[in-house]
């Protein structure tokens, strides 16, 4: 055979192996630790109240805040400094802050955690004030860390003689690394070697699959399903064994569960969000708008000349009524794309389809879980 043609037959079979791989694509999956989590392996929250000196006159006004005065007051006592009575304290450089942040899974005394500072005051903007020590607390009312630092406050503002202009939020602000932990959170983490795994949201097929994929890969009966949410896991004994264990059952890779068909509606922003499984069955919709439109208009009447009559002025309202057209129109989508596609072909705001998809999941035409939000 020429060489001519053995290039050419080589360049035909590499052609159609890239077209077959095209047309098959790769096999979606998802990693373990993306569905599940590990029983007891979760965050904490925190939370503190405290103060921030060093504003440039944008703190509190004791006058309605007078929980400020207060703090302040305290404060000055525990360091040995007694007001004199009748004192009038009016700081504008003080504001009164929620110190707020997450403490990770296995943080250990010592270590530094990022904490967000909002003002619950009328304080105007904390940008460069200093937030003073403050306790952080858990659900259990134990301390659980110490937060102090500088603020760092993403915007900036400026008002003089009337004018004001702002950009960005400027009562609140966060500290990288501004608390350190106190205290750690003691986590039973393969008690009698055995660990549980939680679906991030109850799935049987999810469930099953990462039986089947954790079985496959450490030998049967090492994970067995409880429920529709909950994995049970036998793990080694030895502490190092164990975490190299969940680390390789985390790095599992299985194929992806047709997600369950819904519709997310946002009743108060007329969002509308639906997933790539939510269907629409062969329906007709009658869509038209009902708008009315209410003007009122001053109307001056004047006496005659010569006359003792004075002038008066009324209100003169008008009303129009304004209704569009609602033709029929058939939509079925197979597809998220037809779907979407459909409806933009009756010509539906955001707020329109609230109404219309409410009506088609009551007609039955809608294949998808409608929630609203």
């Amino acid at each position: 055979m020429p060489y001519a043609e053995i290039v050419k037959k080589v360049h035909l079979i590499l052609a159609l192996v890239w077209l077959g791989c095209c047309v098959i694509g790769p096999a979606q999956a998802e990693r373990v630790k993306d569905l599940a989590s590990i029983q007891g392996v979760r965050t904490n929250q925190l939370i503190g109240y405290g103060l921030v000196v060093g504003l440039d006159g944008t703190g509190d006004q004791t006058i309605q805040t007078p929980f400020t005065v207060q703090s302040i007051t305290s404060m000055l006592m525990e360091m040995g400094i007694n007001l004199p009575p009748g004192t009038n304290l009016r700081l504008r450089n003080v504001a009164a802050v929620m110190v707020t942040a997450t403490l990770p899974a296995f943080a250990q005394p010592g270590q530094l955690i990022d904490v967000t500072v909002s003002s619950m005051g009328n304080a105007r903007s904390l940008r460069g004030g200093t937030l003073l020590m403050t306790p952080l607390k858990g659900a259990n009312g134990q301390v659980y860390g110490m937060a102090q630092g500088n603020l760092l406050v993403g915007g900036f503002g400026a008002a003089a003689s009337g004018s004001q202009v702002q950009v960005n939020h400027l009562s609140v602000g966060r500290i990288t690394g501004g608390a350190t932990v106190e205290r750690a959170v003691p986590v039973a983490l393969g008690q009698d070697n055995i660990v549980r795994l939680e679906l991030n949201s109850t799935d049987f097929s999810n469930t099953k699959r990462i039986v089947e994929a954790i079985n496959a890969r450490f030998g049967a009966g090492v994970a067995a399903a409880l429920d529709g949410r909950a994995i049970q896991v036998r793990t080694p004994e030895g502490s190092d064994q164990r975490v190299a264990f969940l680390a390789d059952v985390e790095s599992l890779n299985i194929s992806r569960a047709e997600g369950q068909a819904k519709v997310i509606v946002n009743s108060r922003t007329g969002s509308v969000v639906m997933n790539h499984a939510a269907t629409v069955e062969a329906c007709a919709i009658a869509h038209g708008n009902l708008s009315v439109i209410i003007s009122t208009e001053p109307v001056i009447s004047q006496p005659g000349p010569f006359s003792s009559g004075q002038t008066v002025q009324a209100q003169r309202s008008t009303i129009e009524i304004k209704q569009e057209s609602g033709m029929l129109t058939m939509v079925e989508g197979a597809s998220l794309a037809e779907v979407v596609k459909a409806l933009n072909a009756i010509g539906a705001t955001p707020q329109d389809l609230l109404s219309i998809l409410q009506a088609m999941k009551s007609a039955g035409a809608l294949r998808a879980d409608l929630e609203i939000i």
